[in-house]
């Protein structure tokens, strides 16, 4: 019997066949599903083929009887990774600080690989051990904790990854500095414990932080911030503050980029007090020449 129709059912659409002349074989141009078979069930789409002869006889067959109709669809859009933290020139104090970031697939995509997740610090990949993971919509947040303590200075990290039909998401990374060094601190002046009449007093010194320069300079004076201090280039700063009567606190505070902060306090009173001398007597009055005598002064 002759054949009177093929068609071929592709994702629940049927399609019509016809017989090629030169190849002898049934043959359509058929647009292939928009999404990845990878969700499929067996990771392919089953592909029914009906055959009917003129007599009205219809044969069939579909992927698990002819290997050949399992149909394999990739998607060609990569996942996306975004670093949550820290940002790059960020300064950080802690010495194991995570590195979050996330990897996501397009909507009913192939999915993240995680797999294929490389994470390195500094060109090295990093131990899977140090890697944790959560599953968030169409991918997951990662977390990179290093495994030992990092040494004080500049770090990278850097994440690529793929989905399961392979596409690969362009590599980001991140590089921060570590400090875990408060900045140093040096006050010229005022010596501790100083005693003066003059309530204009300037506070001076240096800073420094080899890590992460540059350094701010707070003053607060019995509590109150005294604004803004200027750093020089090689460290140096003053600060001019005016005095209250009696015992007055001061606090330089040394913050580094990092957020180390070094703290120097000093005890400054102001006594702007004048003696007041209430009244003498010099006893024996008159005095024998040579002879010794004795002044007495009362003063408030």
């Amino acid at each position: 019997m002759a054949i009177k129709t093929v068609r071929a059912q592709v994702n629940g659409t049927w399609h019509t066949l016809t017989l090629n002349s030169s190849t002898g074989k049934y043959e359509a141009s058929i647009t292939a599903p928009g999404k990845t078979s990878y969700n499929q069930s067996g990771g392919y789409y089953n592909v029914k083929v009906e055959a009917t002869n003129t007599a009205g006889t219809t044969a069939s067959a579909d992927a698990s009887t002819v290997s050949g109709l399992k149909l394999y669809v990739k998607e060609r859009i990569a996942p996306v990774i975004t670093i949550v933290s820290p940002s790059s020139g960020a300064y950080v104090s802690n010495n194991k600080q995570p590195v979050v970031f996330t990897i996501t697939d397009e909507a009913e995509g192939s999915g993240v690989d995680l797999t294929s997740l490389v994470v390195k610090l500094d060109g090295t990949a990093v131990a899977a051990a140090t890697l944790t993971n959560t599953a968030v919509t169409n991918g997951y947040s990662v977390t990179y904790t290093p495994a030992s303590a990092l040494s004080d200075g500049s770090h990278t990290v850097t994440v690529d990854c793929k989905d399961h039909d392979g596409n690969s998401a362009t590599q980001k990374s991140t590089t921060y500095t570590v400090d875990t060094v408060p900045p140093t601190l040096n006050i010229t002046a005022p010596v501790d414990n100083l005693i003066t009449n003059n309530s204009s007093l300037t506070v001076a010194g240096t800073t420094n932080d080899a890590t992460s320069s540059p350094v701010t300079i707070k003053v607060k004076l019995n509590g109150v911030d005294q604004g803004a201090v200027t750093v020089g280039t090689g460290g140096a700063f003053t600060k001019a503050i005016t005095l209250a009567e009696g015992s007055n606190t001061i606090v330089v505070t040394a913050t580094d980029a990092a957020g180390k902060v070094s703290t120097v306090t000093r005890t400054v009173t102001l006594d702007t007090s004048v003696p007041v001398i209430k009244s003498a007597t010099i006893t024996p009055n008159p005095v024998d020449a040579g002879k010794t005598m004795v002044i007495s002064v009362t003063i408030e």
